[in-house]
């Protein structure tokens, strides 16, 4: 199991809660470990993890161009893209490989639907089964649909910042025919920083233009929405 799959963080410059998230993960399961960081905040990380993948630059490198990255670069069968504020408790691999079998596109640990009588504006959490939507908590692709993923455009390079764009990446796969899966796993989220501590105004400005494309490109498109439920 643990050759085939490999889990892929992104070092959001809380180092010390960053080293937990590995730290819990290792605990649990040597899937290897891919980690990108970047800015001079983050120079410290390769020496920190001397037993993983580290990748380090000094330009910033934005959501989006970081989670293409890690589609194109990553070899295994499986990827897992995942924030550092989710901590395992458990084996959250082996059900998600599982469910990747059984031929979804991707397969999660929080999402939901689209709350159309909102006019696409929130998203509703309805548990485990097929969703519309998953978030980057903890969300994995198996590597023929990592192909299938980039292929539908990928993680939009205009996101910048996370907020809403994982929403943007679900919505890109469900409009190429794919699946989504969420289900509960032995996962629990600590201190979410990069929601939490970003400049406010910086969150709200790129959380607003991320969802503005989502509604300019996929409202009204129920044809690619998964049974409500």
């Amino acid at each position: 199991m643990a050759g085939s799959i490999r889990i892929c963080l992104i070092a959001d410059n809380f180092l010390e809660d960053f080293a937990q998230c590995v730290a819990s993960i290792r605990a649990h399961t040597q899937t290897p470990i891919s980690i990108f960081a970047s800015g001079n905040e983050n120079k410290a990380v390769p020496e920190m993890f001397p037993n993983e993948t580290v990748a380090w630059q000094k330009n910033k490198l934005g959501w989006g161009h970081t989670v293409n990255n890690f589609l194109n670069s990553v070899t295994e069968k499986y990827l897992v893209i995942m924030d550092p504020s989710t901590n395992f408790t458990g084996d959250a691999i082996t059900p998600v490989v599982e469910k990747l079998d059984a031929g979804f596109q991707g397969v999660g640990w929080r999402g939901g639907l689209i709350n159309i009588e909102d006019e696409w504006r929130s998203v509703d959490d309805r548990g485990d089964g097929e969703v519309d939507v998953l978030f980057s908590y903890f969300f994995a692709m198996d590597r023929m649909d990592r192909e299938f993923a980039l292929k539908a455009g990928g993680a939009n390079p205009s996101a910048t910042y996370y907020r809403n764009a994982d929403i943007e990446l679900s919505l890109a796969l469900r409009a190429a025919a794919g699946k989504l899966w969420q289900m509960e796993l032995p996962l629990v989220q600590g201190r979410h920083h990069g929601y939490h501590d970003a400049d406010p105004d910086y969150r709200e400005k790129n959380s607003k233009k991320n969802y503005s494309r989502i509604l300019e490109k996929y409202r009204g498109r129920t044809d690619i929405l998964s049974a409500r439920r």
